[in-house]
């Protein structure tokens, strides 16, 4: 698949298209062509950085949706070895909108969970989207207690416009399926990392996202709805989706400037869609860092902390 172009970064692509086109072009480039080449470059760098240091809310929320931007799948190939994914929930099926599975991550077995979107028209339907059903939960909370069970630490990564809001999901027990992955993932006793490395919409990312340390990609944004969902109940308009971003702060910058996030995981110019193999290299390293911090924590005071961390969040003070 191609690289896709949003709206603000229209300029980028008239400088790719010239760089691609003296590179295709030019099968012996001379001096000239490499000089007009390190040029075009430059001069996109100088434009990258102008955009990427004035986005708006409403353009980070785009680039965490961006069609290039890199799945949960993606990272698992590069930052993970010998994945073994896991199925089903043992209750109605399997969910493809989660993935799960055991891994080694710098010599150490871990657990992996994360809501998969997929790129392509086909994988998206298959995938649903990244919108989990019930099943999707329940088998992310079996892959849960797995890790618990064998002592393995567990890493999520959340990427969902949310959960599925459909009437079998509905029946299924949607919100039970969010409800009990939330108590469980608070009193897991095994150490956990959650990153948010897209979209995180609603319950249906809070599902995976109950950690000992919360981790968001610079362009990710996490949110209790949509901009447009917001914008559609407060103003009846989606037209007003951009002020509803001013507005939720759902963006890393804000939730690190809130407290909420551990660590606000920055992207290389351009955005991870750009650079999937050094964002990878970055997460892992961020990934390294924490999990070092917490995996020899003793268990008691681990869930202590946890808990703490939570009850912070929230805190209201009066005038």
């Amino acid at each position: 698949m191609g690289l896709y172009y949003l709206d603000f970064e229209k300029p980028i692509a008239e400088i790719d298209k010239k760089i691609a086109e003296l590179r295709a072009f030019s099968f012996h480039p001379d001096g000239k062509v490499n000089e007009e080449i390190a040029r075009l470059e430059k001069q996109l760098e100088k434009v990258q950085k102008k955009i990427f240091s004035n986005l708006t809310r409403w353009q980070r929320t785009q680039l965490s949706r961006h069609i290039n931007r890199p799945t949960f799948l993606d990272y698992v190939e590069r930052i993970f070895n010998n994945f073994i994914e896991l199925h089903g929930d043992r209750r109605f099926g399997d969910d493809p909108a989660i993935v799960g599975g055991l891994a080694e991550f710098n010599g150490k077995a871990v657990m992996l969970i994360g809501h998969q979107k997929g790129r392509t028209i086909k994988e998206k339907m298959s995938r649903n989207f990244g919108m989990p059903h019930p099943e999707g939960y329940r088998k992310a909370w079996r892959l849960m207690k797995l890790a618990e069970q064998f002592k393995k630490p567990l890493i999520t990564m959340i990427d969902t416009p949310g959960a599925y809001p459909g009437q079998g999901a509905e029946e299924r027990g949607q919100a039970e399926a969010i409800a009990e992955n939330l108590e469980t993932m608070a009193t897991l006793k095994t150490p956990i990392i959650s990153v948010v490395i897209g979209e995180g919409g609603s319950g249906g990312a809070i599902a995976l996202g109950v950690a000992d340390r919360i981790l968001m990609l610079e362009n990710a944004t996490y949110s209790v709805i949509s901009p447009e969902g917001c914008a559609a109940i407060l103003w009846k308009s989606e037209t007003e989706k951009e002020r509803a971003a001013e507005a939720l702060r759902g963006t890393a910058a804000d939730l690190w400037e809130l407290g909420i996030i551990d660590e606000l995981v920055p992207e290389p110019l351009g955005g991870a869609h750009r650079h999937v193999e050094q964002m990878a290299q970055i997460l892992a390293t961020a990934l390294a860092h924490h999990l070092e911090e917490i995996i020899n924590k003793p268990l008691p005071e681990l869930l202590v902390q946890r808990y703490e961390k939570y009850r912070r969040m929230g805190t209201v003070l009066s005038a």
